[in-house]
Formats: structure tokens, C-alpha cells, sequence
């Protein structure tokens, strides 16, 4: 068997089939630091239904309401879903079944706060999660990578798995019907930093041949030419502008090479970008980009200072969030939140802005959640981010605001800016509103996980006690491919034909 990219799906893939004794060859265009791939960088959150971490946190969850959100927000409606909905119904399955004590057993553990990613559009059978799913991983992606890397070098050490690094497979061998192999080139030595750029000197070629192989390169987030081009009409223009959530090797390469060997391509429009990116005052790859995992709080305004209507509000509706904001105009917009805000609803999306979790230390934790001050990442990112605007007058925040914005944007006014803010402050005097971020802050709160360590207690923006006042430009961080390689459930990929 062969293997092409050794990201945590290779090592999945790998591992498993050492399992049953054969012999794989798993191939990587980058360096062995590389090994993991873009899950290394991730903060490890799994889609787990029902666990035991739900129950402790008194979420009632279940697979139907799991399947009933999954398609609300996939909004399947054409032909080539066919394979599509059967992989989501069958992904609910394994998340609502074996999921966790096959991790478990491998070693991996869980933070055990549940987290809430996409609250959803409103609708109960519309798009996101109705209960908090979002489960950490104890070490964040580095501990998803590791049980895999582990079996993967013990299949190594046993002959089982042979690992190729610097092998930039170029194409697919066919014979007849059948993939029977890849070619390739190899390339020079680089001992450039995990997710730093490497060379692609070609230093020799390489035809291999195996009963299978298994294709699992990643998408096209780190090629923005790539993604304008699939970029679909339902969601307006494509920024002009935007920040990379993966690194350059993210390219598409091997989707491409393996639809040229017949393999058919679907769903390419089908993406999932973010538009709460900041761009990282301390780069690991190029245009490195970071997104803000927001509580529900922050006030989030367009780049001519208008407030978003419902629903999207912070962490609610990334989609419809980036399908209004490609109207205006603008690849920008503006969080306007307080210090006490920042406090207890930032977070970065990321091992490596979260020593915490990805060290699993337990100290650096407990100050999160107990002290005072946001995350070193985050107070990190307020100091040295060109994204970041502190004051402690509203008119001092405008000033700062304008400096940040693009130039062709209008100037955003103090009068303006006091209007909406105060508009919404007012909703704050009672415990009901008919402001509906407002009702879905309180609502939050009376989930104990949001309460405890991720949603801030109701205030006035404008209050001194809760200041300094914050603004944050919000850049388009593109990451995630959702189209791609049509297969059955067994993995076969599929011709146009089926």
C-alpha cells in the first residue's frame, strides 16, 4: 500500500493497514519535522455525540439531534451529495458510537469543558450545533497526532511501515481501471521550521508501484489563487485580501493529480473560511493567520462601522457571517468589545497559542480560568497586533480604528460609533431584551461550561469599570476545503460515471 502525505490522515491510513499485517510506503513532500501535517496546528477539537464529557456538563445530546444539525448545516441539494450525505450519516454514526473509546484506548484524553462551536442560524433545523460539541483535545493537536505517530513508528520498528520524506509525487500510474502506483520526484534536504516554506529542488526521480493507494494530501487552503477560483456566487466576491490559516504546501497539488489519473473532483465551491482572522504578529509560514475563537459578546460591526444583523453574532454562523460581510464591499470588519470581555471570551484557534492545553499544564490552566488578565497568547497578540486598537475613550478607540482601516474605506465617526453602542447598552438594564445578541448572551450563560470560563457577564461596552475598549479588525483567513475527491464508503475514489 501506498500512502501519499503523512498528515493525521496518512498516519491514520498507515497505521490501520499495518495493522492487518501488510506492508505500507508512506510518502511526504516535506521534511519528517513536518509529520502530522496541519492537524499538529490545530486546537484538536472533535465532533463527539453523547460522551460522558456532555453528560458532566448536563448537555442532553443525542444522535438524532446530531444528525438533524449536521444537515441543517450541510444543506445537501445536489446530485454528487449522494456519497457526500452517506459519509455524514455514517460519521454521526461513528461520533455518536466507537469515536471516543477508540481514541481513548490509544491514549488520547479530553479537556473536560465542552466547548460550543457555530450556535447556529436560529433555526432548529437550520444550520449549527444545538448543543455544545466541541470537544479539546488534553494537548491539543499535537495530542490527536500523537497516538498515530506512535503506531506508525512501532510499525517502522517492526518493518512494517517504510516512511519516505521529500517525495513530491507528481502523478498517479494507471493500468487499465486500476491505480497501480505513483511517480514522482524527490527533493533536497530542507531543515526549514515545521510549516515554514521549503525548497523544491528536484534532486532525482521515482516510479513505484503497490495493490493500492491512498491519497491523502489535504486541500487548497494555502493556494489563494485556487480558492478565488472556487470561490461560489452565494458567497459573493472573493476578498482580495485575505490570511492563510495553512501553510503554503496546503495547495492542491495531488487533488489535481489525481483527477487527471480519472478520479472525479466535487463540490469545489463547498469551502469554509473564517472571517474572524488576525494577522500573526509572529509568523510561522507566510501571511500567517490566526482566528479569534469569539465568546458571543463582542459587538461586531462592518468596516463602515454598521452593526451585523441577527444572526450573526460572534461564533454563531461563520458562512452566513462571511456571505453578508462579502457585500459590503469590504474584506474587513470590527469586533468592539472591553477588556472584560477579552478576559473571558478570547481564545486563538491553535496549538501553539495555547502553551496551556497543548502542554497539558495543569498551573498555566488554572490561571486562565481563575486569574486575572486574558491568556498571555491573546494579551500577546493586544500588545504587538497590528489588528489590535486599545483606549480608554471611545473617541481615542475611532482615532485608532481609522488607522487601521484601509484607505478607501469612509472614515468611521465618534458620534456614530457612541449611537450603536449606546443602543445596545441600553438592552443591558433588564434580564430580558428584545436585542437578540443580548438573549443569546444570557442564554449562554445558562450553559455552566460558558458560564464558567467562556461567556462574560452582561455589561455596558461604555461602562469605565469594564475598560479599557477594544477594536479589532477581522480579516478573511482562508482553511478549510469541504469538496474534493468523490469516494464510496470504502474510500474507492469514483470516475464521472460512478
Amino acid at each position: 500500500m501506498i500512502v501519499v502525505g503523512a498528515g493525521l490522515a496518512g498516519l491514520v491510513a498507515a497505521a490501520e493497514v499495518a495493522d492487518s499485517r501488510r506492508k505500507v510506503l508512506l510518502l511526504e513532500q516535506e521534511g519528517e519535522q513536518s509529520l502530522g501535517g496541519q492537524a499538529f496546528w490545530s486546537l484538536g477539537g472533535l465532533f463527539l455525540v453523547d460522551s460522558p464529557e456532555q453528560r458532566r456538563m448536563g448537555i442532553k445530546d443525542s444522535h438524532e439531534l446530531a444528525l438533524q444539525d449536521w444537515m441543517g448545516s450541510a444543506q445537501f441539494d445536489r446530485d454528487e451529495d449522494r456519497w457526500p450525505r452517506a459519509w455524514a450519516e455514517a460519521y454521526v454514526d461513528f461520533a455518536a458510537g466507537e469515536k471516543r473509546s477508540w481514541l481513548r484506548e490509544m491514549g488520547h484524553r479530553i479537556f473536560p469543558v465542552v466547548g460550543w462551536a457555530e450556535r447556529g442560524d436560529g433555526r432548529a433545523d437550520g444550520h449549527g450545533n444545538s448543543v455544545p460539541r466541541f470537544h479539546i483535545t488534553w494537548g491539543t493537536g499535537p495530542g490527536v497526532v500523537e497516538p498515530f505517530e506512535r503506531r506508525v513508528r512501532e510499525h517502522v520498528a517492526a518493518g512494517r511501515i517504510t516512511l519516505r520524506f521529500r517525495h513530491r509525487v507528481d502523478g498517479l500510474v494507471v493500468a487499465g481501471d486500476t491505480v497501480v502506483g505513483v511517480e514522482g520526484h524527490t527533493l533536497a534536504v530542507d531543515a526549514a521550521q515545521r510549516g515554514r516554506p521549503t525548497n523544491r529542488d528536484e534532486t532525482g526521480y521515482f516510479a513505484l508501484t503497490s495493490q493500492a493507494v491512498i491519497v491523502t494530501s489535504g486541500g487548497i487552503g494555502g493556494n489563494h489563487d485556487l480558492v478565488r477560483k472556487a470561490w461560489p456566487e452565494r458567497l459573493g466576491t472573493p476578498p482580495r485580501t485575505m490570511v492563510a490559516g495553512v501553510p503554503a504546501h496546503v495547495d492542491g497539488r495531488m487533488l489535481e493529480a489525481t483527477q487527471a489519473a480519472g478520479a472525479t473532483v466535487i463540490n469545489p465551491d463547498r469551502m469554509w473560511h473564517y472571517v474572524e482572522g488576525l494577522r500573526n504578529w509572529d509568523p510561522i509560514w507566510d501571511n500567517h493567520g490566526i482566528r479569534i475563537l469569539p465568546g458571543p459578546s463582542s459587538l461586531w460591526l462592518d468596516a463602515e462601522g454598521h452593526r451585523l444583523p441577527a444572526p450573526y453574532f460572534p461564533g454563531f454562523d461563520t458562512l452566513g457571517t462571511l456571505r453578508h460581510l462579502r457585500q459590503t464591499g469590504y474584506d474587513y470588519s470590527w469586533f468592539v468589545l472591553t477588556q472584560k470581555i477579552i478576559e473571558k471570551e478570547f481564545a486563538l484557534s491553535g496549538s501553539e497559542q495555547n502553551p496551556d492545553l497543548t502542554g497539558k499544564d495543569i498551573r498555566l490552566l488554572l490561571k486562565r480560568a481563575v486569574g486575572k488578565g486574558a491568556p498571555g497568547p491573546v494579551e500577546a497578540f493586544k500588545r504587538h497586533g497590528q489588528d489590535f486598537v486599545v483606549a480608554d475613550s471611545l473617541r481615542g478607540l475611532v482615532d485608532g480604528m481609522n488607522e487601521v482601516a484601509d484607505d478607501e474605506a469612509p472614515a468611521l465617526t465618534e458620534p456614530a460609533l457612541r449611537e450603536v453602542i449606546e443602543a445596545r447598552d441600553r438592552e443591558i438594564d433588564n434580564p430580558y431584551s428584545k436585542d437578540a445578541q443580548v438573549t443569546a448572551i444570557r442564554g449562554a450563560r445558562s450553559y455552566r461550561g460558558d458560564k464558567l470560563i467562556r461567556v462574560a457577564t452582561p455589561h455596558k461596552i461604555l461602562d469605565p469599570k469594564a475598560g479599557p475598549l477594544i477594536a479589532v479588525r477581522l480579516n478573511v483567513l482562508s482553511r478549510k476545503t469541504l469538496g474534493g475527491l468523490e469516494t464510496d464508503l470504502s474510500g474507492r475514489c469514483l470516475r464521472g460515471d460512478g
